[in-house]
C-alpha cells in the first residue's frame, strides 16, 4: 500500500460509511448522469449551472460535517460559523475558476489561505489513534466534478475535444500524482499567512482535525488551479491528441441470402473518434432505408448490422474513424451467396457438408478461383528530391464481382505504407497509384502492390530510386535522412539519422542538428560544433512542448541541404506520454481512501539506484537511472556529479537547472579523458545522499567505425542492371546498412547507386547502360560513421543474363513415310539471350486413345526447325514435343502436337510450305517469307499462292495476293491498312495442283513501331557503296544478318561485312549489275527487327555515278567570288564553299599572277564557315583587272574568278571613294537621316533630323534661304532627332532650308528645298491636313437666314472650297454667299425657302483629293433651322423700329438758380414714337416754368424758364412706339450763386 499523507486520514467523511446522507444522493445523482457521457468542459464558459450547483451542494455538504465535527470539539457558535464560511468560499473558488478558464487563482485563494491552520507541512506527528487507523479507506482520489452538457455554444468540436484532453490531463497529472506536493516557498508564504490569521483570531481554539482539513483543501485546490494556469501558458495539444487508431479491425463475411451479418470495430484516440460506415465508398444512410442498417456505437465499441441481405449488399465496407489528428479506415467486405438452379431451398440450410459434388462455392461466391492480372505495370523508377512521382498499375480482377472491390496494399521493403503527407494512395476501380508529393531518400526502395480478393492474391514490385537534388553550394554534402527521435523525456530528446552517399567530394566534417516547435516556422540550431556521431540528445526543451527536427551534413566546402523533417515528439517522460495517449477514464467517483500506513511527507530522498552510462560519445554521455524506493509523495530532483578517474573531486554538472527525468546528457567534456558520475536526491525536505558512483568512463566513441566490406561479386541481371553481392563488414556493431557505387571502366567517375542504406548482402543496381563496363565498390554505415570503401570488383559488361529458351509451338507434319516421318515446328518466342544451337525431339505412341511413354528422336541436337524421324511403325499414331537449347542449357519442351497416323503419302501435290515468317513490318507493308514443303509430290513445286484475311474475318474471306505463282519463297505485300490485324498463308503448286495451305503467320498488326529505321545507302569520300543499317533496341546477345533476294550473304566474294555495336555496314567490293537484288538486314534476337535496300539498274547508275563523282572530287561551291565595298571604302573580294577542311589551302590570282599577303592585301579562311576573304585599302588605276581564288582542300580542288574592267571598275573605283567619303564624313558630328519634313496633327509643318556622335560642344545652326534662324531654345539633341516647327505653313515659308552641325572635329550640313514642286507636295499634304481636321457640318440659324458651317485647324487659301446641293454646284448671289471666318468655313442662306431643302456637300480639295462633308437639310432639320430664322428675322426687325433715344441727355446738369436750362435730345422710332417726362418718377406735363417740346418726330426739347431750388430731382425721358420703349433719366441740380459749384458740374445751354 502507499503511505498517504497524514492530514487525509483525519477526513473521516471521506469514507464510504461516513458519507452523510446528502453528500451520499450528490454522488448517486452524479454516477447516473455520467453514463450519459458528460463532457469535460474545463476552463470554457460551457460549464453549466449545474454542475456548478453540484460542487456547492458538495461545498455544503463539507460544509455540514466540517461544522459537526467542529461542534465535538469546541462549544463556541462563532467557530462553527467560521468553518462553514471557509466551506463555501471553498465551493465559490471551484465555480469562479471553472466559469474563468482558472486564470485568477490568487484572488480566490487569497482570502481562503489566510484562514489555514498555522501548522506546518513538514510536522510528522500523526493524531491519529491506532484504532482510527484501522478503519481508514486503503486508497485515495481527489474529487473532480463536472456537470452533463446541455447546451454548448461557441466553440467547435475540435476545441470540446481539446478541453476535454486538458482537463484529463490536468486531472492525471496534478492530483493523481503523489510524488508531486507544494513548493518550500509556496509552503513559507501560507504558514506567515496561517500564522497571521491565527494571531487574529487570539480568542478562537480551532480542532486540530479542522485545521489539517482546511490547510489540506486549500493546498490540493492551490495546486490545482496554479498547475492549470501554467500548463495552459504551455500546452501543446500535440502532446495529448492522437490520432485514430483500430484496436480491433472489421472482419470480413460470407452470408447466405436472406440472412443478417454484423460488423464490429473497436477505435481508440484522442479526442475521441467520430466513426462513419461507408459502403462502396458511399456513406450508409439509416434513414433511407429503415430497418436495413442498425448503427450502433458504445464505449469506442462501433457495430454495423445488415439485415435481409440480398445479392446487392455484396460490397466493400469501410470504417472510417476521424478526429482532429486525422482519419484511418479499415476494410471489410461482404459476400452475399445466392443460391443457383432449380434445388430445394432447405437443402442449402443443411449446411456445407449437404452441398452436391459440382458446387464450388469459395467465400466470394461460386468462382472457383480469382485470376487477378496487372496491365502497364510500373517499372524500376528514377526521380529526385524535392519531385513528384506516381507509381501505379492497371488491374484486371476475373470472374468480375458487382459492387465488390479488391483490397490494395502498398509496402516499401516489406513495410505497408500508409497515407500521410508525403504519400497518397488512388484506387480508381481499376487502377492503383501510389503518389508521392514531394520526394526523399527516405522513399527510396523496392515496391510492392499486393492485390487481395479473398484467400487469392497478386502482386508486383519494382525498385524506386531518389537521386539527391542539386546543391546550393557546389561541392556540399548531401542531405542525410531518416532522422528519427530514439528517445525522449522531460530533459532532453536524442535524435539519430543516417548519413547521406554523397559527401560532395571531401569528408563529411559533422552535423548540424536543428529543431522547430510545432506551430512554429522558426528553426533553431541545436549544436555549436558538428557532431561526427549520427545520434545527438537535443536539450534546452520546454516541458510538455513538441518539436520538430532536421538534420543538416557539413564538409570543408560548406553545409548541405537540410534533411526531411521527424515526426513531431513532445518533450515528456515515457510514463506521462502513454497516459496522455490512453483513452481518458470516466470521470472520478469523488472518494478520497487513504492507508494505515505513516505519512511520509517531509522525507529527504534516498540515493538513486542502478546508475549506469547507456551511451558515451566524444561530444556527450547519456547517465541512467532508477528513482529512490525512499521519495515521500511530493515531486524530485535530481543533480547529476562528476569527478575525473582516480580523484574524489566530486563537482555537481547541472548547478542552473535542476534534472527532472532519470536520464541525462553531460556535454562539455574534455574528449579523451576519464570520468565517473553519480547523481543525488532532492526534494522540499532536503538533498539526499549520492548514488553509488559508475565505473570510470572515458569520453571517446563506443561504437567503431565498421570495417569495410569484403569480396565484392557483380553479376549479369538485364541489359541496365547488374547484381552486386558482398561480404558483411567484420565485427560491425549496429549496422545501418551499406552504400554501393558504381562506375564506367577508365572514366575514374563514381555514382551512387542507392541513395538509402540497404541491408543485406545482395543490390540490384539499376539505370545502367547497355554493353558498358562498370566496376563496383561498397561502403559500410553506422552511427559512428561510414567504413572505408571496399575493393573494386572485377569489371562486368552490362548485359541481359542468359535464360534457357522458351518451348518451340505449332507442331506439324510436313511429310509422311511407311516407316518415318518428317516434322515441322516454329522457333521459340524467346531465345533466353543467347543464340538457339539446336532442338531435341521427343515421340510416343497412341494406342487407343492412350499415350505410352515418351522416347529420344534425336541425340544430337538439329539445327532447323524440321527433322525426319525414322524407325517408326507403320499405321500407329505419334505424338511429339520439341525442346530448345542454347549455351544457358535445354528449355521447357513444346507442349504435346497433336496426333499424327505415320502412313505413306500418296497424294500428287505438294505438302505445305514452312517455317513462314514476317518481319520488316510496316503500317502499309511487311515482308513475308517461308520454306519450300518437305512433299514436293509426284513433281517438282513450280511456284508459291499467297492468301491474307484480316484477323477477326472469317475462314471463307481468305483473298489470294498473286494471280501467277511465285517463284521466290518471299513476298513483299504491299497496300495493307494501318493498324488492322492479319494472318497469311502460303500454298506451293506442282502440275497436279496446288497443295495445302501452311501454317498461319501472325496475327500481325500493320504498323510503323517507335524507332524504326532503315537501310541507308552510303558513298563515301573514295567512291566505296555500302549500305548501312543501325538499331536501337538490340539485346546483349542479337547479330546483324545480311541477305540478298532474303538468301544470306555470309560467303558472297563481291560483298563485305562489317558489324559494330549497333550498327553494321555492308559494303560493296566493286558494284555491277550481278549485284542487283533486294538487300535485307535482319537482327536476330528481337521482335522482327529488320529492313531492306532494293537495287535495280536506275539505283545502280546513280550510285555509280555519285561513286565516280567521290573519286574526283570537286570542291563545291555556295557563293561565286564576288565584290563589295565596306564602312571605310575598303574593298572585299570574298567567295564561301560549301564546306572546308582544316587543310584547305587558297592560291589569290591577280592577272595571271600570284599576289601573297602584305600592306596590300590581306588574306583570311574560315574553314568553319568556308568564306573566303581578300581585302584591298583602296583601288587604284593598276589594280584593274582578273581576280581568281584557286582552292585545294585535300583531293578536292576549285576556283571562282571574277573580272573587273571598264565601266565596271570606274563604277566601283567611284563607289569605293564615296564610301571612304562617307565614313571621314562620320567621324564628327554628322547625320544619319537628313533632312525631311512632317507634317503635324495640328496642322503644322515639322522639319526633323537625326544626328549622331554628338557631344556638348556641338551646334546646331538653321537657315533659310541662306538667312540664320533665330531658336529661343538650344537644341538638347534628345534621342538624336532635332526639329524646326513652322506654324500656320502658307506660300511665305516657301523656301531652302539648311541645317549645319560643328564642332571641333567638323561639320555637317543637310538642305532641304521647299520651292516649286516640293513646296506644292508639301502645301498638299497640309491641305490634307487641314482637310481631315474639318469637323462635320452643323447649322446656325441668324436673322438674315440659314448659316451652313465647319471648323478647321486653320485655313490657307491653297485648300479650295466647293459646295454643292443636291449634286449640284452652288452658283453663288447676294442671297447664298460662301465664305471662310478665321477658322470656320460657312455658307450663307439669306431668305431660306422650301427650294433650299436638300443635301449639302462640303469639298475641300487639298490639290489631289477632295474631303467631303455632308449635311442633309430637309425634314425636321429644316423646319428647326427656318423656324429659328423666322424668329430672328422678327426680333431684329422689331430691335431696329423699336423707339429709342440717340443721344443728347446727360446724366447730371447743375444749373445756377435763376437760370435758364435747356436740354435738347434726338429720338427715333417707326412708327414715330410718342414722348412723356418725368419728375421724380411721375409725368410731367408743360407749362410756362416747364416747356416741353417734340418737334418733326425727332428731337424733344427740355426748357425750365427761371430755375428755382425746388426745380432739383430726377427725371427722365420716356419714347414709345409699337415695337418698345426706351427711358434715360437724369438728374438736375440747381445751386445758390453764393454757393461754390462743385467741380465738374455742368453748365446749363
Amino acid at each position: 500500500m502507499m503511505s498517504l499523507p497524514f492530514y487525509q486520514k483525519l477526513h473521516e467523511h471521506y469514507d464510504r460509511s461516513y458519507r452523510n446522507k446528502d453528500l451520499h444522493t450528490t454522488m448517486s445523482q452524479y454516477q447516473q448522469e455520467k453514463k450519459r457521457s458528460a463532457i469535460y468542459t474545463h476552463g470554457s464558459t460551457a460549464y453549466s449551472s449545474r454542475s456548478s450547483a453540484a460542487h456547492r451542494q458538495k461545498s455544503e455538504a463539507f460544509s455540514q460535517v466540517s461544522a459537526a465535527s467542529y461542534q465535538q470539539q469546541a462549544s463556541q457558535a462563532s467557530e462553527s460559523a467560521l468553518s462553514s464560511a471557509v466551506s463555501r468560499k471553498t465551493a465559490s473558488a471551484y465555480d469562479y475558476g471553472y466559469s474563468h478558464g482558472l486564470t485568477d487563482s490568487s484572488l480566490m485563494l487569497e482570502d481562503y489561505s489566510s484562514k489555514l491552520s498555522p501548522q506546518t507541512k513538514r510536522a510528522k506527528k500523526s493524531l491519529l489513534s491506532g484504532e482510527k487507523k484501522e478503519n481508514l479507506p486503503s486508497d485515495y482520489m481527489v474529487p473532480i466534478f463536472s456537470g452533463r452538457q446541455v447546451h454548448v455554444s461557441g466553440i467547435t468540436d475540435t476545441e470540446e475535444e481539446r478541453i476535454k484532453e486538458a482537463a484529463a490531463y490536468i486531472a492525471r497529472r496534478s492530483l493523481l500524482a503523489r510524488e508531486e506536493g507544494v513548493t518550500a516557498a509556496k509552503q513559507s508564504t501560507v504558514s506567515q499567512e496561517s500564522r497571521s490569521m491565527l494571531r487574529q483570531e487570539e480568542g478562537f481554539e480551532k480542532s486540530r482535525k479542522v485545521a489539517i482539513r482546511e490547510k489540506a483543501e486549500h493546498l490540493s485546490l492551490k495546486k490545482t488551479l496554479e498547475e492549470t494556469e501554467a500548463c495552459h501558458k504551455k500546452l501543446n495539444e500535440d502532446n495529448l491528441l492522437h490520432a485514430p487508431e483500430f484496436v480491433i479491425e472489421p472482419r470480413s463475411h460470407t452470408v447466405w441470402e436472406k440472412g443478417h451479418v454484423k460488423l464490429h470495430c473497436s477505435v481508440a484516440g484522442w479526442p475521441e473518434p467520430r466513426l462513419t460506415w461507408y459502403k462502396n465508398q458511399v456513406p450508409i444512410n439509416v434513414h433511407a432505408n429503415p430497418g436495413k442498417y442498425i448503427i450502433e456505437s458504445r464505449y469506442g465499441f462501433h457495430t454495423l448490422e445488415i439485415n435481409a441481405c440480398d445479392f446487392e449488399d455484396t460490397a466493400q465496407y469501410r470504417a472510417s474513424a476521424m478526429n482532429a489528428k486525422g482519419e484511418l479506415s479499415a476494410y471489410a467486405s461482404v459476400v452475399v451467396k445466392r443460391y443457383k438452379g432449380e434445388l430445394d431451398e432447405t437443402f442449402f440450410r443443411a449446411g456445407a457438408s449437404t452441398l452436391p459434388p459440382i458446387f464450388a462455392v469459395t467465400p466470394y461466391g461460386y468462382a472457383s478461383k480469382f485470376e487477378i492480372h496487372f496491365d502497364d505495370k510500373f517499372d524500376v523508377s528514377f526521380g529526385r528530391e524535392g519531385e513528384t512521382m506516381s507509381l501505379g498499375c492497371r488491374v484486371v480482377i476475373t470472374p468480375e464481382i458487382k459492387h465488390f472491390q479488391p483490397e490494395i496494399q502498398w509496402y516499401r521493403n516489406g513495410a505497408p505504407v500508409s497515407p500521410s503527407k508525403w504519400v497518397q494512395t488512388h484506387w480508381s476501380g481499376d487502377r492503383a497509384t501510389l503518389t508521392f508529393s514531394h520526394l526523399n531518400k527516405e522513399d527510396e526502395g523496392l515496391y510492392k502492390i499486393r492485390v487481395r480478393m479473398g484467400d487469392y492474391y497478386e502482386q508486383h514490385s519494382a525498385y524506386v530510386f531518389v537521386r539527391d537534388a542539386d546543391a546550393e553550394i557546389e561541392g556540399a554534402p548531401a542531405s542525410p535522412l531518416d532522422v528519427v527521435p530514439l528517445d525522449a523525456n522531460k530533459d532532453y530528446i536524442t535524435i539519430s539519422w543516417k548519413q547521406p552517399a554523397v559527401d560532395g567530394g571531401s569528408p563529411i566534417l559533422g552535423y548540424f542538428i536543428d529543431k522547430c516547435e510545432v506551430g512554429t516556422d522558426s528553426w533553431s540550431q541545436c549544436n555549436d560544433t558538428p557532431v561526427k556521431f549520427a545520434r545527438f540528445p537535443v536539450t534546452g526543451l520546454i516541458e510538455g512542448r513538441s518539436y520538430i527536427f532536421r538534420v543538416r551534413a557539413v564538409n570543408k566546402t560548406g553545409v548541405g541541404l537540410p534533411s526531411r523533417v521527424s515526426e513531431p515528439v513532445a518533450a515528456l517522460d515515457p510514463a506521462e506520454k502513454a497516459r496522455l495517449k490512453s483513452r481518458p477514464s470516466a470521470p472520478w467517483t469523488g472518494q478520497i481512501i487513504v492507508t494505515e500506513e505513516e505519512p511520509s511527507e517531509g522525507i529527504v530522498p534516498g540515493p538513486p539506484t542502478d546508475l549506469s552510462v547507456i551511451e558515451a560519445t566524444q561530444s556527450y554521455v547519456v547517465l541512467s537511472w532508477k528513482p529512490p524506493r525512499q521519495r515521500g509523495h511530493e515531486g524530485i530532483l535530481y543533480f547529476v556529479e562528476k569527478c575525473d578517474a582516480g580523484t574524489e573531486n566530486w563537482q555537481q554538472v547541472n548547478t542552473e537547472l535542476p534534472v527532472k527525468s532519470p536520464r541525462f546528457a553531460l556535454f562539455d567534456l574534455a574528449e579523451g579523458k576519464s570520468y565517473r558520475f553519480r547523481v543525488r536526491c532532492s526534494n522540499s525536505a532536503g538533498v539526499g545522499e549520492p548514488s553509488e558512483a559508475t565505473e570510470v568512463t572515458t569520453v571517446e566513441d563506443k561504437l567503431d567505425i565498421p570495417k569495410p566490406p569484403s569480396t565484392i561479386i557483380p553479376c549479369r541481371n538485364t541489359d541496365t542492371s547488374v547484381v552486386v553481392t558482398w561480404e558483411e563488414s567484420k565485427d560491425a556493431k549496429e549496422l545501418v546498412g551499406y552504400y554501393i557505387e558504381s562506375s564506367i571502366v577508365g572514366s575514374g567517375k563514381w555514382e551512387p547507386c542507392n541513395n538509402n542504406p540497404v541491408k543485406g548482402m545482395r543490390f540490384t543496381c539499376h539505370g545502367l547502360t547497355t554493353g558498358q563496363s562498370y566496376i563496383f565498390r561498397v561502403k559500410a554505415v553506422n552511427a559512428a560513421g561510414v567504413s572505408e570503401y571496399s575493393q573494386n570488383s572485377e569489371a562486368i559488361e552490362v548485359k541481359a543474363a542468359i535464360a534457357a529458351p522458351s518451348p518451340p509451338y505449332d507442331i506439324t507434319c510436313l511429310e509422311s513415310f511407311r516407316d518415318s516421318m518428317v516434322l515441322g515446328w516454329k522457333q521459340p518466342d524467346k531465345t533466353g539471350g543467347a543464340e538457339i544451337t539446336g532442338y531435341y525431339v521427343n515421340y510416343r505412341e497412341v494406342i487407343d486413345g492412350v499415350p505410352g511413354r515418351w522416347r529420344e528422336a534425336n541425340i544430337k541436337a538439329v539445327s532447323d526447325e524440321a527433322y525426319k524421324i525414322s524407325n517408326l511403325k507403320e499405321n500407329m499414331v505419334y505424338q511429339f514435343q520439341v525442346a530448345a537449347m542454347n549455351i544457358a542449357g535445354l528449355g521447357a519442351p513444346s507442349a504435346v502436337s497433336a496426333s499424327f497416323k505415320c502412313e505413306e503419302w500418296t497424294i500428287a501435290v505438294p505438302g505445305p510450305p514452312h517455317s513462314l515468317k514476317y518481319s520488316e513490318v510496316r503500317k502499309t507493308s511487311l515482308v513475308l517469307q517461308w520454306k519450300p514443303p518437305i512433299h514436293s509430290g509426284r513433281t517438282p513445286v513450280t511456284g508459291y499462292f499467297v492468301d491474307v484475311k484480316e484477323a477477326s474475318a472469317k475462314e471463307d474471306q481468305w483473298r489470294g495476293l498473286n494471280e501467277a505463282a511465285l517463284k521466290n519463297t518471299y513476298l513483299k505485300v504491299q497496300g495493307l491498312k494501318e493498324g488492322v490485324s492479319y494472318v497469311f498463308r502460303a500454298r506451293a503448286v506442282n502440275q497436279a495442283g496446288v497443295g495445302k495451305p501452311s501454317d498461319l503467320a501472325g496475327p500481325v498488326v500493320a504498323e510503323t513501331r517507335p524507332g524504326t529505321k532503315e537501310v541507308v545507302v552510303n558513298v563515301d569520300d573514295d567512291g566505296v557503296i555500302s549500305l548501312n543499317f543501325e538499331c536501337d533496341q538490340m539485346t546483349p546477345n542479337s547479330e546483324f544478318v545480311w541477305s540478298k533476294d532474303y538468301v544470306p550473304t555470309e560467303e558472297s566474294p563481291r560483298l563485305e561485312v562489317e558489324s559494330k555495336g549497333n550498327k553494321t555496314k555492308m559494303t560493296f567490293k566493286d558494284l555491277g549489275m550481278e549485284d542487283l537484288g533486294i538487300y535485307s538486314c535482319d537482327v536476330t534476337d528481337t521482335d522482327g527487327i529488320a529492313s531492306s535496300y532494293l537495287i535495280d539498274e536506275e539505283e545502280l547508275k546513280r550510285l555509280l555515278a555519285l561513286s565516280q563523282e567521290h573519286k574526283f572530287p570537286t570542291v563545291p561551291v555556295k557563293s561565286e567570288l564576288a565584290v563589295e565595298i565596306l564602312e571605310k571604302g575598303q574593298v572585299r573580294f570574298w567567295m564561301q564553299a560549301e564546306k572546308l577542311s582544316g587543310n584547305a589551302k587558297v592560291n589569290y590570282i591577280f592577272n595571271d599572277k600570284e599576289i601573297f599577303e602584305g600592306p596590300k592585301y590581306k588574306m583570311h579562311i574560315d574553314q568553319s564557315t568556308g568564306i573566303i576573304e581578300m581585302f584591298m585599302e583602296k583601288l587604284q588605276y593598276e589594280d584593274e583587272g582578273t581576280y581568281t581564288f584557286q582552292i585545294q582542300d585535300g583531293r578536292a580542288t576549285g576556283h571562282s574568278t571574277l573580272v573587273l574592267i571598264g565601266d565596271v571598275y570606274k563604277k566601283l573605283q567611284k563607289e569605293a571613294e564615296l564610301q571612304r567619303q562617307e565614313w571621314i564624313r562620320k567621324q564628327g558630328p554628322h547625320f544619319t537621316e537628313y533632312l525631311s519634313w512632317e507634317v503635324t496633327g495640328e496642322c503644322n509643318v515639322l522639319l526633323k533630323c537625326k544626328v549622331a556622335n554628338i557631344k556638348k560642344e556641338t551646334l546646331i545652326v538653321w537657315y533659310k534661304d541662306e538667312r540664320e534662324i533665330s531658336v529661343d531654345e538650344k537644341h538638347d539633341f534628345k534621342d538624336g532627332i532635332c526639329t524646326l516647327l513652322i506654324t500656320e505653313f502658307s506660300k511665305k515659308d516657301a523656301g531652302i532650308y539648311e541645317v549645319i552641325l560643328k564642332d571641333d572635329r567638323g561639320k555637317d550640313k543637310s538642305r532641304l528645298k521647299l520651292v516649286d514642286e516640293a513646296f506644292e507636295e508639301l502645301m498638299t499634304e497640309v491641305c490634307k491636313t487641314i482637310a481631315l481636321s474639318a469637323t462635320d457640318l452643323k447649322v446656325q440659324s441668324t436673322a438674315e437666314g440659314i448659316r451652313l458651317y465647319s471648323f478647321v485647324t486653320y485655313y490657307v487659301h491653297d485648300l479650295k472650297v466647293n459646295w454643292s446641293h443636291n449634286g449640284a454646284a452652288i452658283k453663288y448671289t447676294d442671297r447664298v454667299k460662301s465664305g471662310v471666318t478665321t477658322k470656320q468655313i460657312w455658307l450663307q442662306i439669306n431668305e431660306p425657302t422650301p427650294n433650299d431643302k436638300g443635301k449639302y456637300v462640303m469639298e475641300l480639295f487639298d490639290g489631289k483629293t477632295g474631303h467631303q462633308k455632308t449635311l442633309d437639310l430637309s425634314g425636321e432639320v429644316y423646319k428647326e433651322a427656318f423656324d429659328e430664322f423666322q424668329r430672328l428675322k422678327q426680333a431684329a426687325i422689331a430691335e431696329k423700329n423699336r423707339a429709342r433715344i440717340v443721344g443728347g441727355l446727360p446724366d447730371v446738369v447743375t444749373v445756377q438758380e435763376g437760370k435758364v436750362l435747356n436740354l435738347t435730345c434726338t429720338v427715333w422710332g417707326n412708327p414715330t414714337p410718342e414722348v412723356s417726362w418725368l419728375r421724380n418718377e411721375k409725368l410731367l406735363s408743360s407749362d410756362e416754368h416747364c416747356n416741353l417740346r417734340f418737334e418733326a418726330g425727332k428731337t424733344a426739347y427740355f426748357t425750365i424758364s427761371g430755375v428755382r431750388t425746388s426745380d432739383s430731382g430726377k427725371y427722365g425721358l420716356v419714347v414709345k412706339n409699337s415695337y418698345g420703349s426706351e427711358i434715360s433719366d437724369f438728374t438736375v441740380s440747381v445751386f445758390i450763386p453764393e454757393e461754390e459749384p462743385a467741380k465738374g458740374d455742368k453748365k446749363a445751354k
